[in-house]
C-alpha cells in the first residue's frame, strides 16, 4: 500500500489534538487488510479534514474500499461487506467491500462520490480511477441535491432559535447547501472541499465574508465550540432552502445503469 504523492499534508505521531502521520494509517490499513483477507484498493480522509474544516481536535475519518477473494463470495453465507477498525486515540477507520460500493454507486451515493473525491489519498490502485469515472459520468444529479438539501434542512434544525450555536453546526447546513447549489448551477457533482465549492457557485458577498471567518476560527478552536448566532445565515439559509427546494424540482431523474458497474467488478475481481 502507498500514500499518493502530495495527498497528505500532516506529520507527527498521532494522538488527540495532535497531528497525525499518514505512514500511521497506512500501517493500520496494511494490518487490516492482512488480518481480515482482502486487498485495501482505495483509502482517503473523509468528513471535516476532506472538506477543509476540521480543527486542531477533530478526529481522521479514513475510508476504504476493499476486495475480497472471488472464493468468499461462491458460498451460501456471503461475506461481511463491512469492515470497523476499533476506533483509537482520534482515528475511525471503516471501508466497504467493493460490491457494496457498487450497489451504493448505483443509487448515486453522494458520500462515496466525495470519498472518490477526497483530497487525501492514502491509497489508490489504478483501477479506482475506473469507478470513479462511472459515477461521475451517471449520477443522479437530481438525488444528490435532494441528498445534501435534507442534510442541509436536518442540521438546520439544530441551529434554528438558538443564542448560541456550534460553529460546525453552520458548516454542516452551509456545505450541503452549497453542494446543493453546484448541482444546481454547475450541473456537475460538487468537489469534496468546501472552498472549492464555494469558489464555483454564487452567493451574496455578506454571507461569503462570514463563511471565510467562521472558516478561519473554526480550525484553531476545538471541534465543539461555539460562536453567537448570526442572523445573516439565518436568512440566508432559509431563502436557500425555499429557491434551492422549487429549483431541484425541475431537475429531470436519470436511472444509473448497472452495466458498467458489474463490467469494473469483473475487472476488479480478474474474472474473464
Amino acid at each position: 500500500m502507498h500514500q499518493r504523492a502530495g495527498a497528505v499534508n500532516c506529520e507527527g505521531t498521532g494522538g488527540i489534538g495532535e497531528p497525525m502521520d499518514p505512514k500511521r494509517i497506512i500501517t493500520i490499513l496494511d494490518k487490516v487488510a492482512q488480518e481480515r483477507g482482502v486487498s485495501i484498493i482505495f483509502a482517503c480522509e473523509s468528513g471535516s479534514r476532506a472538506w477543509g474544516f476540521e480543527s486542531p481536535d477533530s478526529d481522521y475519518d479514513v475510508r476504504f474500499l476493499y476486495v475480497r477473494p472471488v472464493a468468499d463470495h461462491l458460498r451460501l453465507s456471503p461475506p461481511d461487506d463491512t469492515i470497523e477498525v476499533p476506533p483509537a486515540d482520534d482515528l475511525d477507520i471503516s471501508g466497504w467491500d467493493v460490491f457494496k460500493a457498487c450497489r451504493l454507486m448505483r443509487k448515486s451515493n453522494p458520500p462515496l462520490l466525495e470519498w472518490l473525491g477526497s483530497p487525501i489519498v492514502y491509497h489508490e490502485d489504478a483501477a479506482v480511477g475506473g469507478l470513479r469515472a462511472i459515477g461521475r459520468q451517471h449520477f443522479s444529479r437530481r438525488a444528490s441535491a435532494e441528498h445534501y438539501l435534507s442534510m442541509a434542512n436536518m442540521n438546520h434544525s439544530k441551529c434554528t432559535g438558538r443564542v448560541r450555536v456550534v460553529r460546525k453546526k453552520y458548516l454542516y447546513v452551509l456545505r450541503p447547501l452549497a453542494c446543493a447549489r453546484w448541482l444546481v448551477e454547475r450541473e456537475t457533482f460538487p468537489p469534496t472541499a468546501f472552498e472549492e465549492v464555494l469558489a464555483g457557485v454564487a452567493g451574496p458577498d455578506d454571507v461569503r465574508q462570514e463563511i471565510a471567518r467562521l472558516l478561519a476560527d473554526k480550525k484553531v478552536n476545538r471541534e465543539m465550540g461555539e460562536m453567537a448566532a448570526l442572523p445573516v445565515f439565518q436568512d440566508f439559509i432559509e431563502g436557500e432552502v425555499v429557491r434551492l427546494t422549487a429549483a431541484i424540482r425541475t431537475i429531470p431523474g436519470t436511472h444509473f445503469p448497472e452495466a458498467p458497474l458489474n463490467e469494473w467488478l469483473a475487472g476488479v475481481l480478474d474474472i474473464p
